[in-house]
């Protein structure tokens, strides 16, 4: 398949698919023409990183992820890195997302305390003048 038909069924410009291929997002063969031939595959990807992408994940941090969620390879010892590896990228975002959490839950303190102080402050126009 080609970059323009890939860039038709993701909904993407041929552009961001290079992107991402730049990025080590996608790895895509070339054939002696060096014209990339792309399978049918790279669709379900390119919509996971569009998915990231639309969480606020940067490349980078997609990359980890595409690389603890694809990368099987057990030769070496190389599985074992990519276990400890994963588990600490896991450890960091659940780390990340926890803050995540109580920074929405002070939000949402912060939003009560001020709506309380908006109603008062509505209910007592009248003293003002």
């Amino acid at each position: 398949m080609k970059i323009s038909k890939i860039a038709k069924l993701t909904g993407i410009s041929a552009r961001s698919v290079r992107y991402y291929e730049q990025k080590g997002l996608l790895t895509v063969p070339r054939h002696d023409n060096n014209y990339r031939e792309f399978d049918d595959s790279i669709v379900e990807l390119i919509n996971t990183i569009q998915l990231y992408l639309g969480l606020g994940l940067t490349t980078d941090q997609i990359k980890d992820i595409l690389y603890c969620k694809h990368f099987e390879n057990s030769e070496n010892g190389l599985h074992d890195k990519k276990d400890e590896y994963c588990e600490e990228l896991l450890q960091i975002y659940e780390t990340k997302r926890n803050e995540i959490i109580r920074q929405r839950l002070a939000l949402e303190e912060a939003q009560i305390r001020l709506e309380k102080q908006i109603n008062l402050m509505r209910e007592n126009r009248d003293k003002w003048v």
